[in-house]
């Protein structure tokens, strides 16, 4: 699994099939690290995403919809002042290393023709994306700025000239024409892992499994010549496959690689990196635009957590209450054998067949004050009960709410975390965190929930936070539409719109609920359902909070493959 220059090799022909010839009609940045340019070739408009981040570095036309910031960064208004309208002329690639180049013409603001180089390197934490002018090789603008207290060999800054990353000793596997060296490294590397440490060092372009696989097709037979030229000549006719490897690991590769399982074959390289990398970079982008809302929460589960542990503990040490009262009882029935200035008495306990009791004695109070000491001491125990429990049922509905909030934010998309920090934000949870002061009575929209299709037509609605799910049970929903949830686990609100679903349509929405809880990963999940005008909410809960009855149970083992499909019927 690894976007490597052989990989990219492939990536580069499939782009300019696709977009060579292309006008750039839109830019956007809707991620820190991350450029979408939106460009119309061939009487088609594509979504080609170039990505710089560290984990996540590469080039591909996308599917997946994203959202846009409310206001553009500066290197987004510099791309587009520069490559608005732009004609995509050429997509080439340095040698066969992880640098891709696409080159545009364009106007400036003098009608004349301009010619800029969009340059793609993509090098893990040091990946980026930078515009240079292509007759000067001046750099416009990277979206990750080099300065030379990091980097002494080059500069990545604007007005800075655009120097290549240090060239490696090593050869292009598609222009190599002598094998000898491999034929040596064959035979001084008999073994295979070893043979593809060092084929790594000789041959440009490969990642560790890519280096694997070539190692396993020389090892064939003995005509070295033919199993190199076979291997690569793969990457120029590639099968987009995404496979099983050991420790149950998925990896993406150009073509079936040896060794794998479960082979799944795509149409194209880009309709793979969107398979795979979907929520893989998804979760990334919300741990990297969530970070405060995670914060907070695992801030508040902590302090609610260490809280309630002290509360039990304080409710444990009042299981001696009744202590208290007996000493109290048995000191006013024998007062008159108490004397002023005794530490100390014994007693018989009446509660226990007169066995003798020894009760501890203030010397400064009376025998009448001792008594009543103890009364009171009884008395605030008791109190204490009341308190403690009501207390305990709080803190462990505070500590219920942050579980569910956690949840939503572990299967969120990087939109839905805007609800998400508003709901804290009008919980004065995120008091000290909020940056961006707003107008107090200026109110913020909810966003619309999830739409899914069942395999009928019905459409089934899902809520992915609490405010969504408020909005969707309590304002949107019919009376006489039907509702699911997971039963006693965190997750969304799911919406059946028809007053008479099928059993199948049923099933399909209680497979949605079952996937967007904290159930996910799990097994046989209870799912209830109910018609709507069953749900309340009761008065001062916090958002998403109702109670329900007359209620039907489902057990359901979440289906992605069904919820993916169900996703798709959206778009018939």
């Amino acid at each position: 699994m690894s976007f490597d220059g052989s990989f990219i090799h492939s990536m580069k022909q499939e782009l300019a099939g696709l977009l060579q010839t292309g006008r750039v009609s839109k830019i956007n940045q809707p991620y820190p690290n991350e450029l979408i340019i939106s460009i119309r070739a061939h009487g088609k408009n594509h979504q080609l995403l170039l990505s710089a981040n560290p984990t996540y570095a590469r080039v591909q036309v996308t599917e997946i919809p994203y959202v846009n910031p409310a206001v553009p960064t500066n290197f987004t208004m510099i791309m587009r002042k520069h490559l608005s309208g732009a004609i995509l002329t050429a997509v080439n690639q340095l040698d066969n290393d992880r640098v891709l180049r696409l080159s545009f013409t364009g106007r400036n603001e003098l009608g004349d023709q301009t010619s800029l180089l969009l340059i793609v390197e993509i090098m893990a934490r040091h990946s980026n994306i930078i515009l240079v002018n292509a007759p000067d090789n001046k750099i416009i603008d990277a979206i990750k700025h080099v300065g030379s207290d990091v980097n002494r060999y080059r500069l990545l800054l604007p007005g800075a000239t655009y120097i290549n990353p240090p060239k490696q000793d090593l050869q292009d596997p598609f222009t190599k024409e002598t094998f000898g060296d491999i034929a040596q490294l064959m035979r001084d590397f008999p073994n295979v892992d070893m043979l593809a440490a060092n084929l790594r060092k000789t041959v440009q372009g490969l990642g560790k499994d890519t280096s694997l696989a070539l190692a396993n097709y020389l090892h064939r037979d003995g005509n070295v010549e033919k199993n190199f030229k076979t291997f690569f000549e793969n990457f120029n006719a590639p099968k987009p496959t995404l496979s099983h490897v050991a420790n149950n690991k998925i990896n993406f590769t150009a073509f079936p690689y040896p060794d794998t399982e479960k082979d799944q074959f795509y149409s194209t390289l880009s309709q793979l990196l969107d398979a795979y990398y979907a929520t893989r970079a998804q979760r990334d982008r919300v741990r990297e635009q969530g970070a405060i809302l995670i914060q907070v929460v695992k801030k508040q589960l902590k302090k609610n957590r260490t809280k309630l542990k002290r509360l039990n503990r304080d409710l444990r040490e009042t299981a001696n209450a009744d202590e208290y009262r007996v000493k109290g009882e048995i000191l006013t029935t024998y007062l008159n054998k108490v004397e002023r200035g005794m530490t100390k008495i014994e007693l018989p306990d009446f509660y226990h067949e007169n066995q003798p009791i020894t009760i501890a004695l203030s010397n400064q109070q009376s025998p009448s004050e001792n008594a009543q000491k103890y009364f009171k001491r009884y008395q605030k125990l008791k109190n204490a009960v009341k308190y403690l429990n009501e207390q305990i049922d709080l803190t462990q509905q505070e500590i219920d709410y942050f579980e569910n909030i956690q949840s939503q934010i572990e299967l969120a998309k990087p939109e839905d975390l805007v609800d998400i920090r508003y709901e804290l934000q009008q919980g004065h949870y995120l008091k000290d965190h909020d940056q961006h002061k707003k107008k107090k009575n200026k109110r913020q929209k909810i966003s619309k929930p999830e739409k899914f299709v069942a395999s009928d037509g019905t459409e089934i609605l899902v809520g992915k936070n609490n405010l969504q799910n408020e909005k969707l049970t309590m304002h949107t929903a019919d009376k006489r539409e039907t509702w699911l949830h997971t039963k006693n686990i965190p997750g969304s609100h799911v919406i059946i719109r028809s007053f008479d679903p099928s059993d199948q349509t049923i099933a399909e929405a209680a497979n949605l609920a079952a996937y967007f809880s904290k159930a996910r990963n799990s097994s046989k999940v209870p799912v209830d359902y109910t018609w709507i005008k069953n749900i309340r909410k009761p008065n001062g809960t916090k958002p998403g909070y109702v109670i329900y009855d007359s209620q039907q149970t489902l057990f359901i083992t979440p289906n992605e493959n069904l919820v993916d499909q169900l996703t798709a019927n959206t778009k018939k």
